[in-house]
């Protein structure tokens, strides 16, 4: 034997399973179920969004049948801070949660150059990968004195750059470069962070690199130039010796040429010896007289 038994809804009981699904920097997705069990008949929900920084409030309405159901919150701040309620219309009991959207990012490739009685911090502008940001926002810039144990607010900037002065010697510095904080310091971009040593190189990681590589350039290119000197002064040499030879041989030439035969005359060293000297020298010959040569 069995019985059927059907209960009454109970439309006083608050959603249940209240979560984030996933969250942005200007929205985020939450989900929750039913009261009870497969309702049938659509239920009307409230989702208020109170901001806990403006101390601002907003309800959105949610009408489904389904027993599971997901909203996406949207324009919403990056940084900012959130309390959820869920409830039915006839506003029941609530489930409740608090939310914080993700942060503006932090700024690229920040970089220190040092001057001679200050350093000079360069960075991207924010807004060539934040769409949600405007640069007359800021940014703001912080040390931290690792020596001291002091952090220090140096003040806020418009421009991708920033000057720094009066740094001790000795001390290491900490610097963080963020979007600049709204509302009381509760709304800030991620922080990019660089150290600096004054009694070292001043440098971070790629800075130390570029230095390394400043001093390699001071020592490769003087011993470039002087080889290039020395091959100049070689191909000179060479040319010089390549000049003489050329004029020597010439003259030597010059020096053997008949101009009766149109070239010049060398002998070999067979033919060179007593027997050459004392042999009477042929003076010439008449036209019509053929020579013949042995």
């Amino acid at each position: 034997d069995y019985v059927v038994v059907k209960m009454i809804p109970d439309n006083r009981l608050p959603p249940r399973h209240l979560h984030s699904v996933h969250t942005g920097k200007t929205f985020a997705v939450i989900k929750w179920e039913s009261p009870y069990d497969s309702p049938d008949q659509d239920m009307l929900y409230a989702v208020a969004v109170k901001d806990l920084v403006r101390k601002t409030d907003k309800i959105y309405k949610v009408k489904t049948r389904n027993s599971t159901v997901e909203y996406t919150i949207k324009k919403l701040e990056p940084g900012g801070k959130y309390h959820v309620i869920v409830q039915l219309g006839n506003m029941s009991k609530e489930s409740s949660m608090k939310i914080n959207t993700v942060p503006l990012s932090a700024p690229d490739a920040l970089k220190i150059i040092t001057e001679n009685d200050h350093i000079l911090l360069f960075w991207k502008s924010l807004a060539l990968k934040e769409s949600n940001f405007n640069e007359s926002r800021g940014y703001e810039i912080h040390m931290f004195d690792s020596l001291m144990n002091i952090t220090a607010y140096l003040g806020n900037t418009t421009e991708n750059f920033f000057k720094v002065s009066n740094l001790k010697i000795g001390h290491n510095y900490s610097f963080t470069v963020q979007a600049r904080c709204l509302f009381g310091g509760q709304m800030c971009g991620e922080p990019a962070t660089l150290l600096y040593d004054e009694l070292g190189t001043g440098e971070d990681s790629s800075a130390a690199k570029s230095g390394r590589s400043t001093d390699v350039a001071a020592i490769v290119v003087p011993v470039l130039f002087l080889l290039l000197v020395t091959l100049g002064i070689g191909f000179v040499v060479l040319y010089m010796r390549h000049r003489r030879l050329q004029s020597s041989f010439t003259a030597f030439a010059n020096s053997h040429y008949s101009s009766r035969l149109g070239s010049a005359i060398f002998s070999s060293g067979d033919d060179l010896g007593d027997e050459d000297d004392e042999a009477p020298m042929i003076t010439g010959f008449s036209d019509d007289v053929p020579m013949v040569i042995a």
